[in-house]
């Protein structure tokens, strides 16, 4: 008997009302086994279970036998069933646990004739777990002689389609863990994730940043532009807000004396999803003492490109079709003058506001009533040049406008010491030599305050406390912001921020 997978509702069927059909009756032929097994004295859920390695150190320690060996080594491992072939007297199964898959080789004159009517009772996505001989098969395929077999978690609901899937993408993101047990290339992903991260500490170990956690709850919104969340706590009667960046708790430590600190952490926008947003993601931010932006985006080169090593092996990455080494050095270029390259006007944010809404009018990029200058020719720059941005580009001296946290341009006033970085036509990174001239940044927080009662909801809100904190004197400063999300798309070559998210925001599920 060869045993395949049952097709769920949601992914390839003929019907739904077959689909739903064939679902129900094979839920209920796998739990009456469970009932079934609970009658003979058997727990189909064990409490735990030691095995001695993993099919990934198999693999590792074995991998060299030549066809047809047996060895004296015995092993006791687990791992999912996800292809089981029987032929009579013998039973073929392919298992897989978080690092590999192995054949499991079972026959009916090592484990008896009880033991292997049980195992063939098994179904596609059981957990099971064996103790056995490592071996290789005349062609030459690790496995392992199975001589007794546990079963250790029944799967009530069966896999999705080996070959096929899950075909519909929403129903990959809403039930990833079904797209994980059958989908190496999105597990290959979530390792890259993993690498990344691990290589963003590591980097920033070597360089003397120490790790910090600050809180989600803010009493303000601050550190970027973005709408906010909403949320109340009962005890104390206030309002609070999901945090929108790192930002102004970070530059708080640096105030208190610890000069280079980061932070890896989620922050929340109430915004649109896309393939590029998603309510919650993961930021990276540094902020280190005595530096300035120059020296920041060093750091972004150095964590990226290391990054890139740590979790692929290599430093050239594929964007938009195209390779690009990480090791080559990265294009800079100002805002404004990649603006005034696109419009064939010279643009700068000292200009009359009505001046550059007619440029931008031209261009059919509509403009909010108020804004002022800067922030006009930031949305011509967003829509005229964000989306050539394709090898690595920071995209440096943002108008004052637009950066309120930011330090002036120490020959420019307009300007700041801003830069973000773009690479295949998406934001990466966001840096600057931060502000700490606290007589400025209020008369910055008011005007964002006017902006907000305007009608700008993603402006900030007045922070005292976080002036409080400048007052005391914050010395010359260099912040870093990194999205983790978009780097690892880029990293992993995903179309989707929700594929490089385990559980991105969906729409309720349809009843």
């Amino acid at each position: 008997m060869c045993v395949t997978s049952v097709p769920d509702n949601e992914e390839i069927a003929p019907t739904p009302e077959a689909a739903a059909s064939g679902l129900a009756a094979e839920r209920t032929r796998r739990l009456d086994r469970i009932d079934a097994m609970r009658a003979a004295g058997v727990n189909p859920y064990p409490y735990r279970f030691d095995r001695t390695h993993t099919l990934g150190e198999i693999r590792e320690q074995h991998g060299h036998l030549e066809a047809g060996n047996e060895t004296e080594t015995r092993v006791t491992v687990a791992g999912r069933i996800l292809l089981k072939r029987d032929q009579g007297k013998l039973i073929f199964c392919t298992i897989r646990d978080r690092a590999a898959d192995i054949q499991l080789f079972i026959s009916k004159s090592v484990v008896g004739d009880t033991e292997f009517d049980e195992i063939n009772e098994l179904d596609l996505g059981d957990w099971v777990g064996v103790t056995g001989l490592v071996m290789t098969t005349r062609k030459g395929e690790l496995s392992i002689k199975v001589e007794s077999a546990q079963l250790l978690s029944k799967a009530v609901r069966p896999l999705p389609d080996k070959w096929h899937g899950l075909t519909d993408v929403d129903t990959r993101y809403r039930q990833r863990y079904a797209d994980l047990i059958i989908n190496e290339e999105a597990r290959r992903t979530f390792e890259i994730r993993h690498a990344t991260i691990a290589s963003f500490r590591k980097t920033l170990h070597d360089n003397k940043f120490i790790e910090v956690e600050t809180p989600v709850l803010h009493m303000e919104v601050g550190g970027a532009h973005a709408r906010p969340f909403l949320t109340h706590h009962n005890t104390l009667d206030m309002q609070l807000f999901l945090r929108i960046a790192l930002e102004l708790h970070l530059k708080r430590l640096i105030v208190g004396g610890m000069e280079r600190v980061f932070e890896i952490g989620r922050v929340f926008r109430n915004e649109g999803i896309s393939t590029r947003h998603n309510p919650e993601f993961t930021m990276m931010e540094s902020y280190q003492a005595f530096g300035d932006y120059t020296e920041v985006i060093a750091l972004t080169e150095e964590l990226i490109t290391n990054a890139s090593r740590d979790a692929r092996g290599t430093t050239t990455v594929v964007i938009q079709g195209n390779e690009f080494d990480l090791a080559q050095p990265w294009r800079k270029a100002r805002m404004i003058d990649l603006a005034s390259d696109a419009t064939g006007v010279t643009l700068h944010p000292s200009m009359d506001v009505a001046a550059i809404r007619e440029v931008a009018a031209k261009h059919k990029i509509k403009c909010e009533k108020h804004w002022g200058s800067g922030r006009v020719i930031e949305e011509i720059f967003a829509e005229l040049c964000e989306k050539d941005l394709i090898n690595p580009t920071f995209v440096t001296h943002h108008p004052v406008e637009i950066s309120p946290l930011a330090r002036q341009d120490r020959d420019d006033p307009h300007l700041t010491e801003r830069f973000e970085l773009f690479i295949g036509g998406r934001e990466i990174a966001n840096g600057y030599s931060e502000l700490n001239d606290p007589i400025e940044q209020r008369k910055r927080f008011e005007d964002e305050q006017l902006a907000k009662e305007a009608g700008d909801h993603e402006a900030g809100s007045l922070d005292e406390d976080y002036l409080r904190a400048l007052e005391f004197g914050m010395p010359p400063t260099a912040g870093l912001g990194i999205g983790i999300d978009r780097l690892v798309m880029l990293l992993s070559d995903a179309g989707s921020i929700k594929d490089v998210i385990l559980f991105p925001t969906l729409r309720p599920e349809a009843k």
